[in-house]
């Protein structure tokens, strides 16, 4: 959930923290945050309704004060709204223990980072008053190019400027990732209202949350259909192999929906695990993908995994391509789909989520 990985998600790295599992490289003129702040702002200024007229105003005097700093203006404006709003609703769904809490803010593509009875005061010091957002990455089949689904990456709007790999990271230190975790897959589940109807959503889970029984209880109340849904199990294969009996994957699995995993260039030791796993899906990262074009070891090695792919009948994707070479070598591998920056940045605007559904209705198909 996302693991820029987002689902949501967390990160195909080793430690498995990062949510923001496109493997993408940052680049020095990257303005992506800052875009997606200022989508967000004029979302809530347009706003008509009169009962939110003085927290429009409000925001108008906060963004005058603080003209080079739209970020710390709608962090505290979502701070004053939610202070003087009425209690958010509980999710729809059943919980064991404490009822998880949504906050929701004027943006209705923005949540609070939820916290149970029990872990407020934790939660509160280490994530206190972050926001937390869902961005989609357009995921592309090949050889056509034509978009195929989504998956989703969490973002945090916050004063520090801190990534999601950080928040992520420091909450699972303190005993509180799969809050937050949760949280974050309720985001995209909302968010994901607004992907067109072709398209899958790929959300980002850790080994650990995803047999949380909240997890299966949110992903059977979605109003996604069950097909659409793929659950992105991120970290370390071999941490996955604990949690493939009954009470793990085979409970995701009979709601209908699928299942990968992200074979990393620098994990082929886990390969046994793969066929043990037997995801429906399994995911190329960055690792293997960066400089394949002139590797022969990693073509090699990406090779084995399309090969035991094919074996256990699972698809091939790949992530982080940020070249049309290595656009052209995980073509010849004959992967099933890619994703990166190449091919389409992660966006939080429903817009752009439908214009990469139009687009392929309307172009010509690419050859291979």
């Amino acid at each position: 959930m996302a693991q820029e990985a987002g689902s949501l998600s967390p990160d195909n790295d080793a430690d498995g923290s990062n949510q923001d599992s496109s493997g993408e490289t940052p680049f020095a003129d990257e303005v992506t945050m800052r875009a997606q702040v200022l989508d967000i702002i004029e979302s809530i200024l347009e706003d008509a309704e009169p009962r939110s007229e003085g927290a429009r105003n409000k925001l108008r005097e906060l963004l005058d004060a603080r003209p080079d700093d739209p970020e710390g203006a709608l962090l505290q404006h979502l701070l004053l709204t939610r202070k003087t709003a009425q209690p958010a609703t509980n999710v729809p769904v059943h919980l064991e223990h404490a009822s998880l809490h949504l906050e929701s803010s004027d943006a209705s593509r923005t949540v609070l980072v939820p916290v149970s009875h029990d872990v407020r005061a934790g939660i509160q010091s280490i994530l206190a008053d972050k926001l937390l957002l869902t961005a989609f990455q357009p995921v592309h089949s090949l050889p056509n190019g034509e978009p195929i689904g989504v998956e989703a990456l969490t973002r945090f709007i916050g004063e520090d400027g801190a990534g999601a790999d950080v928040w992520f990271s420091e909450a699972a230190a303190a005993g509180l990732g799969t809050e937050l975790e949760i949280a974050a897959l309720h985001c995209a589940l909302m968010a994901a209202h607004d992907v067109p109807e072709n398209m899958f959503v790929a959300l980002n889970l850790t080994p650990a949350t995803s047999h949380d029984p909240r997890v299966r209880n949110l992903l059977a109340a979605a109003a996604l259909a069950p097909e659409r849904i793929i659950v992105e199990l991120t970290g370390s294969l071999e941490s996955l192999t604990a949690h493939s009996e009954a009470e793990g994957l085979d409970q995701l699995r009979a709601l209908g929906l699928r299942i990968a995993i992200s074979a990393s260039g620098a994990a082929m030791v886990s390969l046994d695990t793969i066929e043990q796993l037997r995801p429906d899906i399994i995911k190329l990262d960055r690792h293997l993908i960066e400089g394949i074009a002139g590797n022969d070891g990693q073509k090699l090695r990406a090779r084995a995994i399309v090969e035991l792919a094919r074996e256990i009948g699972a698809d091939v994707h790949a992530q982080g391509i940020e070249t049309a070479e290595e656009l052209q070598e995980v073509t010849a591998l004959k992967v099933t789909a890619a994703q990166g920056y190449l091919l389409g940045r992660p966006s939080v605007h429903p817009l752009d989520w439908s214009a990469w559904s139009v687009r392929a209705q309307t172009e010509p198909q690419r050859a291979g």
